[in-house]
């Protein structure tokens, strides 16, 4: 059959998950001015997790991402 491909086993899911790299930020700190909004935020994340952000508005969720996403500067 053309375009078929095999199910993955679980022992070959075992062995790609255990090859791919985490992911992990340590003590990310960003500020606007005086204003510290990131204080010291870590997080590792293996393959496979998944990772929910939750917080109020304006206690800095979008901050993070864009500073792991390299589209802000974290200050430390």
């Amino acid at each position: 059959m053309a375009g078929a491909s095999r199910a993955p086993t679980q022992e070959n899911n075992m062995n790609h998950k255990a090859s791919v790299e985490q992911v992990r930020v340590e003590d990310l700190h960003k500020s606007y001015g005086d204003h510290e909004v990131l204080k010291g935020v870590s997080l590792t994340a293996n393959s496979g997790d998944v990772i929910s952000i939750i917080g109020s508005s304006g206690s800095g969720k979008s901050t993070w991402l864009r500073c792991i996403n390299f589209l802000e500067c974290p200050t430390a």
